[in-house]
């Protein structure tokens, strides 16, 4: 498999810029640029920095300086003092979180940058101006590589730029979550969200609980074609996989050298059957329960009522927070089925113990959930860690200082911002990836349903309806691409591009600098760059459908 950005960390993976034509093409579009006439020589340019920034920026500038190198075949001097000609890194503190500015002419091009992720992202649109070259692994030395003369003063929209990725469905081994991440730098994005829990298996080691992977990760077959069929049938072949704790501090480690932050997922109290596979007694009825073979909600939750089930959720977290760094730790908190609950004795003891009612908002099933909620948010707390869910926790109580990512549409995102809460918007009618990319749905994979063009995703405003004073409540849009019916690497990738690269440009651009005929200019070379890097897509813009 090819292996994005193996010699520069997260910067080979950039859009390419043929030597003869320079066009400008770079994904997310720049805030400012303006194109200036001539180019700048890059074969044999000296590299020279002064950015002190820590080892692992001088390395990463180094490792571009080796790159280019190699590449022309001409060799670029490096120097720790900045030069007035070639590639200068320079810092400037006045330079936006995240952000570069970047100035070339002919003798220079020159870079700003305040903080690392913005020396990732310089390197990201310097990369993107190159010729395509630049992304193969080896190539045979040209002349003179070439670039356009230009002034790009850039930074992001919005701090948390997410793209999601669910293994619980269907496991995906660490090679290809790290391909994965390598492209989410090719376009800048910055928060991984790893679903690694679910009905339909358990991916994720945890020492104190080992049957959540021996018994957790293993479902006996997987249904055959569409969930709602009502002739299923089903493959008959078991599926499993997990990640060990090592791996993930690999994945972990990976992701942040990448700029990117990885934020775990541990869905609770529903979407569990797969951890009462393993562990019957945090259930209602004490089971016996089986790791789910087909999708769709399942029926039985974890037992909110039961201490032993707050202990296990405690511990569960407390390895998880061991392992990801992440200020946030995902608890799911969607399509919890309560009917069990209703009949609970454990369940109704403690909605009496807590005084809980129904009232014309919600059940006091509901308000149980509000429960645990609460409950690991204050863990969570006491830990310097941050509880975010999906929007079903604004139902029942949800205390201050959580976060909310909205995916039933943008109700629960808008009524989370006027609650003063943080919110990622992440609405599925323009940000669900695992809908189809066109209406030929008999040409196309199997999905889940609907149908969500990559001109629909890229339509999507994020502060629509959101009232002036509470925008700044919006912190971030995530991307999702949920697995079901997703069980190869090649299927997973085609999900999500192009329809990814739309989502880049939301969470970066300004509304302003969105502009879908230069974006959909721009596709034909980036799937050109896709192409070398070994990357799967849709090319249903342009009328060709299904997998090649």
């Amino acid at each position: 498999m090819k292996r994005i950005l193996t010699t520069l960390f997260a910067m080979a993976a950039m859009l390419g810029l043929q030597a003869k034509t320079l066009p400008v093409n770079i994904i997310p579009q720049p805030r400012e640029m303006t194109l200036e006439k001539g180019t700048f020589k890059v074969s044999g340019a000296p590299v020279s920095y002064d950015i002190l920034l820590g080892t692992e920026s001088t390395d990463l500038v180094r490792a571009f300086a080796a790159r280019i190198s190699t590449l022309t075949g001409q060799a670029s001097k490096v120097s720790a003092k900045p030069g007035k000609k070639g590639f200068v890194f320079t810092r400037n503190a006045s330079v936006p979180a995240e952000g570069y500015n970047l100035t070339i002419d002919g003798k220079c091009a020159k870079v700003e940058i305040s903080d690392y992720k913005g020396l990732i992202n310089a390197l990201a649109t310097l990369a993107q101006l190159m010729p395509e070259d630049f992304f193969r692994e080896a190539t045979a030395p040209k002349a003179e590589w070439l670039l356009p003369q230009l002034a790009i003063k850039d930074a992001p929209r919005f701090g948390y730029r997410g793209l999601h990725m669910d293994v619980a469905r269907h496991f995906f081994q660490v090679d290809e979550v790290k391909k994965i991440l390598d492209v989410m730098t090719l376009y800048k994005m910055n928060r991984f969200h790893w679903h690694l829990t679910d009905d339909q298996g358990w991916r994720i080691e945890i020492k104190r609980y080992p049957k959540l992977t021996s018994v957790g990760s293993v479902r006996k077959q997987t249904i055959v074609g569409h969930h709602k069929s009502k002739n299923a049938t089903y493959d008959g072949i078991p599926h499993s996989g997990f990640y060990t704790q090592e791996q993930i501090k690999d994945v972990v480690a990976y992701a942040a050298q990448r700029g990117i932050t990885i934020i775990p997922e541990i869905d609770l109290p529903g979407h569990m059957v797969a951890a009462l596979a393993a562990y019957p007694e945090l259930g209602c009825t004490g089971g016996p329960y089986e790791v789910r073979q087909k999708w769709g909600i399942a029926d039985e939750s974890l037992c909110a009522g039961k201490e032993m089930t707050m202990r296990f959720l405690e511990d569960v977290l407390t390895e998880v927070m061991a392992l990801f760094p992440s200020e946030y730790i995902h608890i799911g908190g969607d399509e919890c089925r309560k009917g069990e609950w209703e009949k609970c004795p454990f369940c109704q003891r403690k909605i009496e113990e807590l005084g809980l009612k129904s009232d014309g908002h919600w059940t006091k099933e509901q308000y149980l959930q509000g429960y645990v909620t609460a409950r690991m948010q204050d863990f969570l707390l006491q830990n310097g860690r941050k509880l975010i869910g999906w929007d079903e926790i604004l139902e029942g109580d949800l205390k201050p200082g959580a976060t909310v990512m909205s995916w039933r549409g943008t109700k629960g995102g808008i009524k989370a911002a006027k609650m003063n809460l943080d919110v990622v918007m992440s609405p599925n009618s323009f940000l669900y990836l695992d809908y189809y990319q066109s209406d030929k749905k008999d040409k196309e994979p199997l999905a889940i349903g609907h149908y969500l063009p990559v001109d629909s995703t890229y339509s999507y405003k994020p502060l629509d309806g959101i009232p002036p004073e509470y925008q700044s409540h919006i912190i971030g849009v995530q991307a999702n691409l949920w697995t079901e019916y997703i069980a190869t690497d090649k299927h997973l990738e085609y999900m999500y591009f192009p329809r990814a690269l739309a989502a880049a440009e939301i969470e970066w651009c300004t509304e302003e600098n969105k502009n879908f005929t230069r974006f959909k200019a721009s596709l034909a070379h980036q799937f050109r760059i896709l192409d070398i890097l070994g990357v799967s897509y849709s090319r249903a813009i342009y009328g060709d459908y299904g997998l090649h």
